[in-house]
């Protein structure tokens, strides 16, 4: 390809920018003739690095790649077009992302249609989408998280000027409507109710790559989370960077207690939410949790630190007296709920004695896990400017010390659940063993057990029978073979097709003017027989059996009855 083309580069003081409401845009994206002729016999594979926000965009550009004729790749051999989407809130994730670059250089040189797309929070940084444009001139799209669902236009652009293109928009951010979406599980399901943030703590780059927050429409949320019940999703997981400050921009009353309710609704088996901010956790919230059993009892609550002093320096807005009412508030409410926990050891300037104040807290309030990170500077942050007088080795034999508490902790989560009987989502089959099944309970614990692959997808009774700390080993109390028929059935009944085949055969069932018509075939089929065939009764009882077939109730089920045994035949492989 010819020279590169720089439409828009980040810019950190345009990204700080808030406005009052964000716009509301219907994705229009169309595939034009030139990119879907590209795409035919093609195929893509997406790599993504990070959170959960990353890969609901994974799955959201899946989407319009399948939908410009795109399939997807089995191999990065074999694959003709590849998108590196890439993380921002560590440093280490931005090292492997690089690697990731060099390794597409071998496609290129075998394909020169070839097409590399690196993307994502990483690219929003200054400097950075500018670093990769001039160290890797075989990239030829990099784009930011503003600009995903432009995708299929910048391809496009690409392929029509034969040129480069680097197009990373710096802006408070949209909501964007109506995007295909080529989900990566069927039975596990991501949700975004809010984008962005605004809290601006200040070690995090968060705010600065994912825009303003801003918060999804309620009946836009409620008709996604629909579709994915009556699609036979058995979990949905609704995101935001600060989930639970959902609604505040609405300034109408609306939080996040109202969208969790009426999604609970839905019945959804099970319904999960991350990341909940302390600072948001509100006594409504706690009410919803509570009172409805298919929402997970298991909350994600960032501590990052146990010092006040440090908490203040980081942003987070609570204390650490709070955070503990918070904590002994939702245990109070909520018998054996399982909390989980984010840490970041090693702020700039953190004494020793206020690392240890994170130590205690982590003692008291006894997480079942823990995500815990040795601070790692983000260019253009408040805290990266903060001179530090804690060597890197003091970081290290701290993050060691917490990592022994943290073990001991989850641990004792972990062996709290031995000889108890747990429900499961099974996940699939292990990478290491197909064999073995793997999974997670309500507690968000790994459990793994022997069982077949079929039972993907399924919610399963399995008895706890090893603790392994980090993971749970589990047998199956049910013949996996009913426990699927049995899943099947729930399935097939909540299909509209067979709801109202099961509908109007009941109302076949009782109703009087067929009930009588049956009967006097009845009656005419023996006269039939005892007259041997005679020419009269048989006609009698062909203007019968006519009349039977043509009544409206008969004729609606028997138009719904092909589409019935389509999905029985579909089903039916569902044991292979």
């Amino acid at each position: 390809m010819g020279k590169r083309v720089y439409e828009s580069l980040p810019d950190m003081a345009k990204a700080r920018n808030r406005v009052d409401k964000p716009n509301l845009i219907k994705d229009e994206a169309k595939v034009s003739l030139r990119l879907a002729s590209f795409a035919a016999g093609r195929h893509y594979l997406i790599k993504t690095f990070g959170c959960q926000a990353n890969v609901r965009d994974e799955e959201i550009m899946a989407g319009y790649l399948e939908k410009a004729g795109f399939s997807k790749a089995e191999s990065e051999e074999s694959t003709d077009l590849v998108i590196i989407n890439t993380c921002a809130v560590r440093e280490n994730a931005e090292d492997k992302v690089y690697g990731e670059i060099g390794k597409f250089k071998a496609n290129r040189r075998r394909d020169p249609q070839f097409i590399l797309c690196v993307c994502g929070c990483m690219m929003q940084e200054e400097g950075v989408a500018k670093k990769i444009s001039d160290s890797y001139p075989y990239v030829n799209l990099i784009f930011g998280t503003h600009n995903t669902h432009r995708l299929l236009d910048m391809l496009d652009e690409h392929l029509s000027r034969h040129k480069d293109i680097v197009n990373v928009l710096s802006h408070p951010g949209d909501i964007i409507e109506g995007m295909p979406s080529a989900r990566l599980d069927n039975s596990s399901a991501y949700v975004n109710i809010t984008y962005g943030c605004d809290k601006f703590c200040t070690y995090c780059i968060v705010p600065y790559t994912r825009g303003r927050e801003r918060s999804r429409q309620k009946e836009d949320i409620l008709s996604e989370c629909r579709e994915l019940v009556e699609q036979g999703y058995k979990q949905i997981t609704l995101l935001g960077q600060n989930v639970n400050s959902y609604g505040k921009d609405f300034h109408d009353g609306t939080s996040f207690a109202t969208i969790l309710e009426e999604v609970a609704k839905l019945g959804i088996p099970r319904l999960r939410f991350m990341t909940s901010h302390p600072w948001d956790f509100s006594d409504e919230m706690l009410e919803v949790i509570a009172k409805y059993p298919n929402i997970m009892k298991c909350i994600h609550l960032p501590v990052q630190s146990g010092s006040t002093e440090v908490l203040k320096k980081m942003g987070r807005r609570y204390t650490r007296e709070e955070y503990l009412d918070l904590v002994a508030r939702i245990k109070k409410k909520i018998p054996g709920v399982f909390l989980t926990t984010d840490i970041i050891v090693g702020f700039p300037n953190e004494t020793l004695e206020q690392f240890e104040e994170t130590l205690s807290i982590c003692e008291e309030v006894r997480y079942s896990s823990a995500f815990t990170f040795i601070y790692s500077p983000r260019k253009g942050t408040p805290a990266a400017k903060m001179k530090d007088d804690v060597p890197d080795e003091e970081k290290k034999a701290r993050f060691m010390r917490l990592l022994k508490v943290v073990e001991e902790t989850t641990n004792e989560a972990s062996a709290s659940l031995l000889g108890k009987t747990i429900p499961v989502l099974v996940d699939g089959p292990s990478k290491k063993d197909p064999n073995i099944l793997s999974g997670y309970s309500e507690g968000s614990k790994l459990v793994n057990f022997p069982g077949p692959a079929y039972l993907k997808g399924e919610i399963v009774e399995l008895k706890i029978i090893e603790n392994h700390c980090h993971y749970l080993v589990g047998e199956l109390l049910e013949d996996p073979i009913l426990i699927k028929a049995n899943g099947v059935k729930k399935a097939l009944l909540e299909e509209p097709d067979v709801k109202e085949y099961l509908r109007l055969n009941k109302q076949i069932e009782e109703n009087e003017e067929i009930k009588a018509l049956q009967e006097k075939i009845g009656e005419t089929q023996k006269k039939l027989v005892a007259s041997l065939g005679d020419a009269k009764v048989k006609a009698e009882y062909e203007s019968l059996r006519e009349k039977l077939d043509s009544h409206p109730l008969i004729q609606n089920r028997e138009s719904l009855r092909e589409g019935v045994e389509n999905l029985l035949k579909a089903v039916s492989g569902g044991l292979s």
